[in-house]
C-alpha cells in the first residue's frame, strides 16, 4: 500500500514511523514550523520521560501529491474543514482517525461518500519540543485496540485490507461495525473529561479535587443518556449506571496513571480547548436533532 498521513501532531506521527519501519511506503504531511523541524531533524521518537531518542526518516511531504492507495487523517476535530478541502480533488479513500461526533455525513459531503472510513487511534503521548514522547505499553494498552469502520458497518475489502497493514506495523487494529456511534461515545466522556482536566489544570490536579471528578461524572452521565444509540462499547454503561461511590476512586486512580499523564490530556494548549469546544458543538447538534 502507499500511504499518506496526513497531520505531523503525535499520533499521525507515531503512526507514519511505525508503518515506515514495517516497510510500508508512506508519507507524512506536514505544515509550518512543524515541516521545518522535520526536514531538519526527522522523525524524532522516546518512550516516555526517556533521554534516548530516536529518530525514523519517514518521508516529509507539505501537500497530497501522487496517487495513494489510503490516505489516514490526523488533525483536530476544528481543522477538519481546511483538511477536506485539500482531499477534495484526490481519489484514494480517507480514512478519517480523529475526535469526530458529526457522523460521516459531512465528510462525504466534501469528498464523496465511497471515499470516508472512520476510526480512532488510541496511541497516546506529548509533543516535546520536536520529539514525541509516546506511552509506554502496558497490559492495558496492549489489550485497546485502534477501531477502524466502514459508515454503514460493512466489513468490507479494502477495510480489511487497511486492518491487516495496520498490524503489520505492530498496531492494533479491529474492525469496528458501529464505528460512528463508538465516536460518539467517546466524545461523550471525552468532552467532559478533557475541560474538566483542562480548568484544574491537568490530570493529576483534578484527582487531586474528588468533588470536581464527580462533577464531571455528571456531565459524562448527562452527555451518555443523550447518545442516539447505545453507547459503544458497553462498558461504557457502566459510567451511566454504577454508584459513584466506586466510580469516583477509578476515575481519579486513571488520572493518576502514566497512561493519563503521557497522554493528550496534558496538553493544555488553545489547540486542545478548540477541539473540545468544535466537539461539544457536534454533540449539542444531535442532542437537540434528537429531542425534536
Amino acid at each position: 500500500m502507499k500511504l499518506l498521513v496526513y497531520g505531523a501532531g503525535v499520533t499521525g506521527t507515531l503512526f507514519a514511523a511505525r508503518l515506515h519501519e514495517a516497510g510500508l511506503d508512506v508519507s507524512l504531511l506536514a505544515r509550518g514550523e512543524r515541516l521545518a523541524a522535520l526536514r531538519r531533524h526527522g522523525v524524532q521518537l522516546a518512550e516516555g520521560d526517556s533521554p534516548t531518542v530516536r529518530r525514523v526518516p519517514v518521508p516529509v511531504v507539505d501537500h497530497p501529491a501522487g496517487e495513494y492507495d489510503l490516505i489516514a487523517v490526523f488533525v483536530r476535530t476544528h481543522q477538519v474543514d481546511a483538511v477536506l478541502e485539500s482531499l477534495a480533488g484526490l481519489e484514494a479513500p480517507v480514512l478519517f482517525l480523529l475526535n469526530w461526533a458529526a457522523g460521516p455525513e459531512p465528510l462525504g459531503a466534501a469528498i464523496g461518500h465511497e471515499r470516508v472510513l472512520l476510526g480512532f487511534p488510541t496511541d497516546g503521548g506529548t509533543m516535546d519540543g520536536g520529539v514525541v514522547r509516546y506511552r509506554a505499553a502496558n497490559f492495558t494498552t496492549r489489550r485497546v485496540a485502534t477501531p477502524i469502520g466502514e459508515p454503514d458497518g460493512r466489513t468490507t475489502p479494502r477495510l480489511e485490507r487497511i486492518v491487516r497493514a495496520f498490524r503489520t506495523a505492530g498496531i492494533n487494529a479491529k474492525a469496528q461495525p458501529r464505528m460512528d456511534a463508538w465516536l460518539k461515545t467517546h466524545a461523550a466522556f471525552e468532552v467532559p473529561l478533557g475541560q474538566a482536566v483542562h480548568t484544574a489544570g491537568g490530570p493529576v490536579a483534578l484527582a487531586d479535587d474528588p468533588d470536581a471528578v464527580r462533577a464531571m461524572l455528571h456531565v459524562v452521565r448527562q452527555n451518555l443518556t443523550a447518545l442516539p444509540t447505545p453507547p459503544v462499547p458497553r462498558a461504557f454503561v457502566a459510567l451511566r449506571t454504577l454508584p459513584e461511590g466506586p466510580l469516583v476512586p477509578l476515575l481519579r486512580r486513571f488520572l493518576r496513571s502514566p497512561t493519563a499523564v503521557h497522554s493528550g490530556l496534558s496538553d493544555a494548549s488553545p489547540s486542545t480547548v478548540a477541539e473540545l469546544d468544535r466537539l461539544a458543538e457536534q454533540m449539542r447538534a444531535y442532542a437537540t436533532a434528537g429531542g425534536r
